[in-house]
């Protein structure tokens, strides 16, 4: 069963008829109209909020894009998204309600949200601008607000970005030279290379989530969506590092298999990705000028490319890397397969001209 609308509790009377009523400390108790979440409802609801002792509820204005942007970040279709798609959501809808706030939603067409879209620089940030804002026009159409979504046809900017930088082997092998077998800092390479895993299932994983050979874990992004369950087979690397590590690395009870310098587990999986980084400027990995111009550095998302780029080489299908990724489309494993292909084609095209033994391989230090 739907939730209510926030600040909202209900009953239902003697005769049978359900009755809902917005309670909000320091404001006086409000009846509203037909059933939640209905256009009549929902209005009637932004306008009860106005009379709250909140100063940025006094501000909205049923009907206004600040209106629009409470409701949703208010309701159960936001609330169900997980914890960093919501922070990333607010943030940006904040910004929007704040420089548009007090313009009437129906008002909104597909050419101004184009002069907004063109004023983001960054092609990543427009994207998920535009993502969000798509979002918002969904949910206000779905709950009478809106009839059409002004956001339709406006089509993200061509091209795509580096991403983050992935990593290779002269990279791999020069961080585990500096960070050897018995550290931490060693055991989250391999964890990352053996289970392909995001830095936010890879900070939580921990001894609980092992056995039979296998770590078997549900990726937090798939929680709320295909709550998928991944079981990946640990391979000797990964092993070895697990062994190395002395049992009082870890403070007592704490099962997380990689802690910080107090044995704790690491408070978030941005306070791993932090100390990850630091991890490759203590081992030398330098940034890099990619073929966008912008310089990336060696982060833990890049050996989560490795990973794949690694299996695709050593002949692995789309399903086969789907079932170790998580991914659950093909299409967002497809950049992996065609660079295989791309390099075995190429290979056996200059095979074709000379011999295997007359290919020089190049070095970095060639």
């Amino acid at each position: 069963m739907r939730r209510l609308p926030k600040f909202v509790n209900g009953y239902t009377d003697a005769t049978g008829k359900p009755r809902f009523y917005l309670r909000r400390r320091g404001q006086r108790l409000v009846a509203l109209p037909g059933m939640p979440w209905s256009p009549e409802f929902m209005a009637a609801h932004a306008q009860a909020l106005t009379g709250s002792r909140d100063p940025v509820a006094n501000r909205i204005k049923p009907g206004t894009v600040a209106g629009l942007v409470h409701l949703y970040l208010g309701s159960t279709t936001f609330t169900a998204l997980a914890a960093d798609t919501q922070r990333s959501r607010r943030n940006i809808l904040t910004r929007f309600a704040k420089e548009h706030g007090d313009k009437r939603v129906v008002m909104l067409k597909r050419e101004h949200v184009i002069i907004m879209f063109n004023k983001i620089e960054k092609r990543f940030a427009a994207r998920n601008w535009l993502k969000t804002v798509h979002a918002l026009m969904l949910f206000g159409i779905a709950n009478g607000l809106l009839k059409e979504d002004p956001t339709v046809g406006v089509k993200n900017r061509p091209g795509k970005t580096s991403g983050y930088m992935t990593w290779l082997e002269p990279q791999i092998a020069q961080y585990r030279e500096h960070h050897r077998l018995g550290t931490v800092a060693r055991l989250a390479i391999e964890l990352l290379l053996n289970i392909a895993a995001r830095r936010h299932d890879v900070h939580l994983i921990g001894q609980q989530h092992i056995g039979d050979g296998k770590l078997c874990w549900r990726p937090h992004k798939t929680l709320r969506t295909t709550n998928k369950l991944l079981k990946i087979r640990i391979l000797p690397d990964l092993q070895q590092a697990l062994d190395a590590i002395p049992k009082q690395a870890r403070a007592d009870g704490v099962l997380n298999l990689l802690v910080t310098d107090y044995g704790k587990p690491f408070a978030s999986a941005a306070a791993f990705g932090n100390k990850f980084a630091d991890w490759c400027t203590a081992a030398g990995l330098k940034s890099v000028v990619c073929e966008d111009g912008r310089p990336r550095n060696y982060r833990a998302h890049g050996l989560r490319k490795a990973a794949l780029r690694i299996l695709a080489h050593n002949g692995a299908t789309g399903v086969e890397l789907m079932a170790v990724s998580g991914h659950s489309s093909l299409d967002q494993l497809q950049e992996y397969l065609n660079e295989v292909d791309q390099e075995r084609a190429a290979d056996a095209a200059m095979l074709k001209l000379v011999g295997p033994s007359e290919i020089k391989i190049a070095t970095s230090s060639d």
